[in-house]
């Protein structure tokens, strides 16, 4: 498998039973099979291997956007991998798995120590964030109901369809 942000090609690196794509003497960068990243996503996870992946310091990485290593033709999307917005990632919509540039696992590994404070880190991220925006829109939608109930009433009186029985009856419900 070729690399997506050097020329290297990638070089398997068992970690216990998961095996993960590493450019080893390239750019430095770690691919994720679909679901792999969870195991090691946390400081006390071992990855030592993933993290000691040489790096020539003369490759220069490619920064920009990546083709999938796995699914021919198809784009990885950059997005933040947490709440915290501090690393982004690249994942393919095509088969879920994850490119990470070198430091990147670092980073990741030294946002939260476990799942539950990622998970509360995003429950507080949804209760401080979205729950005030729903509240808006829903007041809004409801203001939008009333004006729309409004005018619905005034076309009831002003269709002859209220006043005429069996004419029209397209507007009498």
């Amino acid at each position: 498998m070729n690399c997506p942000a050097c020329p290297n090609t990638l070089s398997p690196v068992q970690v216990g039973e998961v095996t993960v794509d590493a450019c080893q003497g390239g750019c430095g960068g770690l691919w994720f099979d679909k679901g792999e990243l969870a195991s090691f996503d946390e400081p006390h996870e071992h990855a030592d291997p993933l993290l000691s992946v040489r790096v020539d310091p003369q490759v220069v990485a490619d920064r920009g956007r990546h083709g999938c290593p796995h699914c021919e033709g198809v784009v990885l999307m950059r997005h933040h991998f947490s709440t915290r917005f501090e690393v982004e990632v690249d994942e393919c919509p095509g088969c879920g798995g994850f490119w990470l540039d070198h430091g990147e696992l670092e980073r990741i590994r030294a946002e939260f120590d476990t799942v539950e404070e990622r998970q509360a880190a995003d429950e507080a991220f949804l209760a401080e964030n979205l729950v005030d925006h729903m509240q808006t829109v829903e007041s809004e939608v409801s203001d939008e109901l009333e004006r729309a109930g409004s005018l619905a009433r005034l076309f009831r009186w002003v269709c002859p369809s209220a006043w005429i029985p069996g004419k029209q009856n397209w507007g009498n419900h």
